[in-house]
């Protein structure tokens, strides 16, 4: 098994009639950029305040940075930095004053290197020119920013991040998004709950999926890929012999909405199959394959043994947002 920065079994939270979230098995390897994805109301942040000890579970265990939790909270919550339900500072307070005050309450943070910390965590989130602002006349993004770094005033083996791009520009995001891969850069586990894919794709190693209160799928970004079906494309002046072979694979051709040829399904019944003709004198044709059932180097060598010019060959994967909706069926939000 894994070195694990957080590990639950069954966990459970129930809000009188309402379960929030039901038998929660979570497993979040040290190092990991791991995002925790699911609509608004799916358990995401509620599962967090139990890992961190703000609510009680109504069953079964947590453990972070290998302690059990809430009943080594003292010890465990000063190596975690996190950022959960949006920040809440001062308002006529800066920025930099807010900071002074929340590392002045932490026992561990040593007080003759606070204006260095502070100074710093401002500087990597990109608000040093506002340090001396109130933070009432800050954005919505700029006040996250200075939520995320709060998290960052002492060094943490466990960034949590609820939300963290939440009301930030695009370059604001982008921002962030370096901030994340900089964290696990230094071996820091990054535990980053969104319900925006197009971020969590571009940054996360592993992710997990909840859905209603329940986690649906967890694993490495690859394999949560991989799963699912991908879809191959064929550029090819022979386009009834490429069909033939195609459904001869076992593959399922049909019409497809982007002027190429694909199949959804691996072919259990009669194939149907069809083409359209490019501007080039070819055809696209498509289909989808499950990696398990057919590699796509068997696919090119069988094209190429029944005399298909192949003049181009690609392998789409599925997409994030493609394998959520075929585990949960729900709307998501897909960019920024």
């Amino acid at each position: 098994m894994p070195d694990l920065a957080i590990e639950t079994h069954g966990l459970t939270k129930r809000f009188r009639s309402q379960l929030a979230v039901a038998d929660l098995d979570l497993a979040v390897p040290r190092g990991a950029v791991f995002g925790f994805l699911g609509p608004n109301g799916s358990g995401k942040t509620t599962t967090i305040r139990m890992l961190l000890g703000l609510v009680a579970a109504s069953a079964g265990d947590a453990r972070v940075l290998g302690s059990d939790m809430p009943r080594h909270v003292d010890t465990v919550l000063p190596r975690v930095g996190a950022l959960v339900e949006g920040p809440a500072f001062s308002p006529y307070l800066s920025g930099e004053a807010n900071l002074r005050r929340f590392d002045a309450a932490d026992r561990h943070a040593p007080r003759r290197t606070r204006s260095a910390r502070v100074t710093e965590a401002l500087e990597r989130v990109g608000l040093s020119h506002a340090a001396r602002k109130k933070v009432h006349a800050y954005s919505l993004g700029m006040k996250q920013r200075l939520g995320i770094a709060n998290a960052l005033l002492m060094r943490r083996e466990l960034l949590v991040l609820d939300e963290p791009t939440n009301g930030l520009d695009p370059q604001g995001t982008r921002e962030v998004r370096t901030l994340i891969r900089s964290f696990a850069d230094d071996g820091t586990t990054v535990f980053v709950s969104s319900h925006l894919l197009a971020e969590v794709e571009q940054v996360c190693s592993h992710v997990g999926v909840m859905s209603v209160g329940r986690m649906v799928a967890q694993g490495t970004l690859d394999e949560f890929r991989d799963a699912g079906e991908a879809r191959v494309l064929v550029r090819t002046p022979d386009a009834e012999r490429a069909r033939a072979v195609l459904a001869r694979l076992g593959l399922a051709v049909d019409d497809a909405d982007d002027g190429g040829i694909r199949s959804t399904k691996q072919a259990t019944t009669a194939t149907k199959a069809t083409s359209v003709t490019d501007a080039a004198g070819g055809a696209l044709v498509a289909a989808r394959f499950g990696r398990a059932l057919l590699a796509p180097e068997a696919i090119v060598t069988a094209l190429v043994e029944e005399g298909v010019r192949v003049r181009a060959f690609e392998v789409e994967r599925a997409s994030l947002e493609q394998r959520f909706v075929e585990l949960t069926g729900e709307g998501f939000d897909v960019v920024q």
